[in-house]
């Protein structure tokens, strides 16, 4: 398991996507549209240098994810990389993680549980029976 990438919540979306890429020239390595899991988009971003990774996610009024937003309070969500979803599930649920709405088995191709502040964390599975789902960069 690894750390992969942050994710925070934006209003703008090409508007955060601009203001990244032209002010600290990170690079988009992947998009996405989550809409059919009641989420939103996403673009992925990659420092060239460093090889971090931050994930932009804006929600459209339709998704139960959209709420308002204030200012410091952007973090959606940390993003690991498992060999199993969910046998890594089980395994935090079981020492204290709180599972979501999203587990093991929901059609997505990842899942979250959320840490003692209820922060969100994703975990999803890098192999080739998924690799049509996750983008590259990830």
């Amino acid at each position: 398991m690894y750390l992969s990438y942050v994710g925070i919540r934006v209003t703008d979306l090409q508007g955060s996507l601009r203001f990244y890429e032209d002010l600290f020239g990170l690079e988009e390595v992947a998009r996405g549209d989550n809409s059919k899991f009641g989420a939103g988009v996403f673009v992925l971003l990659r420092d060239k240098k460093s090889g971090m990774k931050l994930e932009l996610n804006w929600y459209p009024e339709s998704s139960k994810y959209n709420s308002p937003y204030v200012a410091g309070e952007g973090l959606d969500h940390l993003a690991f990389c498992v060999d199993s979803i969910k046998e890594k599930f089980k395994e935090l649920v079981n020492k204290g993680a709180s599972p979501t709405e999203f587990g093991p088995g929901t059609g997505a191709s990842y899942c979250y549980v959320k840490d003692p502040d209820g922060n969100w964390i994703e975990l999803y599975q890098r192999n080739e029976q998924l690799s049509e789902t996750i983008p590259k960069g990830y």
